[in-house]
């Protein structure tokens, strides 16, 4: 008997959902900087570790194309978990030891590659995630990597729901549940999940379903984190939200019971023909390009230097979200809520992307470029409210949700004109702009401005960041030029790819 593609569906969110550590940083940032003795600039350089790993994905990229051979499909997808696993739980449980004191204070260099192996688990969780839901769904590829990174986003104020439910105030045990709980949730579902592509008639209302629990998912945690902020939980209560918020989570099995059931046999499978170096070579062509094939386009570097402006600046933002709102007289339970609420405008951002850019694609053949230049536009917005004012609240919610919207249109753009066949390794490499960018604005540009403010102290006060992010504005202006040509250089191809898809 067939598999079903949409149980595969439901174990590839339930995954998403505890994969997401890398931005649960804030949480734990200030009891590494403690205990290992590091000024700002040091913890920069090991976040920026944490960014490489969770962005340099070509390893897990090529990894899944090697074993998901269609001689080798189910051993393939399951290996690429465990490998991710492994280094999920060696990673942070080093990083554990360290913090605790059980092994000595280990060089940084040693500190960068621990949180180099935590988070590179991400890429490989996530890459056979994605990658697995285009497959799956080809016509609906914006709103099935909205859901799929949505999902990701959202883990990080997931996973602090729950470590606020079972070890509230202790960051150090946070670190330890990082090393655990999603090397065990990757390791029980990798087995449900695997490729079958289809289309049917039936699909799109199924995967409406399943974003309005991914939305209904979002407007209860922020709901409950606003509550946090202004009310102190009993402990019961805690309890109480964290098994809604599970049962919630959990809900998507029974659409996936309801559409197995109603599942007619899949029809043969269509590559979607990719765009090679112009809008008019799309027109015939069913040709699937490999990552040098890509590389040697300029729609290639366009799309990456655009992610460089935008992930870049935006992954900065979130990775020093406390010394800003610290620098800005913020209180611990407001920084911990905005670190959690990023999830939650990183969730709208990821989800709508993909869903909005479906939505104007299918119906007026709007290239998904345009929404990464309508997107930095509001970035610029966003990172002027911060510099000038020091508004973190208004700021984060823009920058937020404008960063999170990338995490979908930039993979979906990638299988769309490079091709499906190589989607795991080009976007991966394509998702390097983000430490790239990161390692620049936030190491270079918000470490060492803070560090000259600070003169070896604290520094007080929106002096401390506002010629930061006055930069950020500047290199987001850059992000929306290289996004603009790149959509004229594309709208003939999404033009076409309108039509094909109103045909079919």
């Amino acid at each position: 008997m067939e598999k079903s593609k949409w149980l595969a569906t439901v174990a590839c969110i339930w995954i998403q959902c505890s994969s997401g550590a890398s931005y649960t940083f804030g949480i734990y940032s200030a009891v590494l900087k403690s205990s290992q003795g590091y000024d700002q600039s040091t913890l920069d350089t090991v976040s920026v570790f944490k960014d490489i790993g969770a962005n340099i994905g070509v390893l897990s990229g090529l990894l899944y194309d090697i074993v998901t051979d269609h001689n080798h499909r189910g051993l393939g997808l399951s290996l690429v978990y465990l490998v991710g696993a492994v280094q999920c739980f060696v990673g942070y449980f080093l990083m554990w030891l360290s913090i605790t004191g059980v092994i000595d204070r280990p060089h940084v260099l040693a500190m960068c590659l621990f949180m180099f192996l935590a988070a590179h688990a991400q890429t490989f969780f996530n890459t056979a995630n994605v990658v697995v839901a285009v497959r799956n769904f080809p016509d609906y590829g914006g709103t099935n990597v909205g859901i799929m990174k949505g999902f990701l986003g959202l883990s990080g104020a997931i996973l602090i729901q729950i470590y606020q439910t079972l070890f509230d105030g202790k960051p150090t045990t946070f670190v330890l549940m990082l090393a655990v709980f999603p090397s065990l949730v990757s390791l029980a579902l990798m087995t449900l999940v695997h490729a079958n592509p289809s289309n049917t008639t039936d699909d799109k209302p199924h995967l409406d379903r399943i974003s309005l629990i991914s939305l209904s998912i979002a407007a209860y945690l922020m709901i409950i984190i606003i509550l946090q902020n202004i009310f102190t939980f009993p402990s019961w209560v805690h309890i109480l939200t964290t098994t809604i918020l599970v049962l919630i989570i959990l809900s998507p099995l029974q659409i996936a019971l309801t559409a197995q059931t109603n599942q007619p046999p899949p029809p043969p499978s269509v590559t979607t023909a990719p765009l090679i170096t112009s809008p008019e070579a799309a027109l015939a062509t069913s040709v699937e390009m490999n990552l040098i094939q890509a590389m040697c386009t300029i729609n290639f570097w366009l799309l990456f230097l655009a992610m460089v402006c935008a992930l870049g600046s935006g992954l900065a933002t979130i990775n020093n979200i406390t010394q800003i709102g610290e620098s800005l007289d913020y209180s611990t339970v407001e920084i911990h809520a905005m670190i959690s609420l990023w999830s939650i405008w990183n969730f709208i951002g990821r989800f709508g992307g993909g869903y909005v850019s479906d939505f104007y694609l299918h119906r007026y053949g709007w290239g998904r470029p345009l929404f990464i230049s309508f997107t930095q536009l509001a970035m610029i917005i966003g990172y002027l409210i911060i510099g000038s004012s020091g508004n973190l609240y208004i700021g984060t919610v823009i920058v937020g949700v404008c960063y999170g919207s990338q995490w979908s249109l930039m993979p979906t753009i990638s299988s769309e004109i490079f091709g499906v066949k190589h989607m795991g390794t080009i976007f991966n490499t394509i998702a390097t702009a983000n430490p790239i960018g990161s390692y620049i604005l936030s190491v270079q540009v918000i470490g060492n401005i803070y560090d000259k403010q600070a003169r070896g102290g604290s520094c007080h006060g929106i002096r401390c960041f506002m010629l930061s992010y006055f930069i950020f504005g500047g290199v987001c202006v850059v992000g929306v030029v290289v996004s603009f040509v790149l959509f004229l250089r594309t709208r003939g191809f999404y033009a076409q790819r309108r039509l094909k898809l109103l045909k079919g």
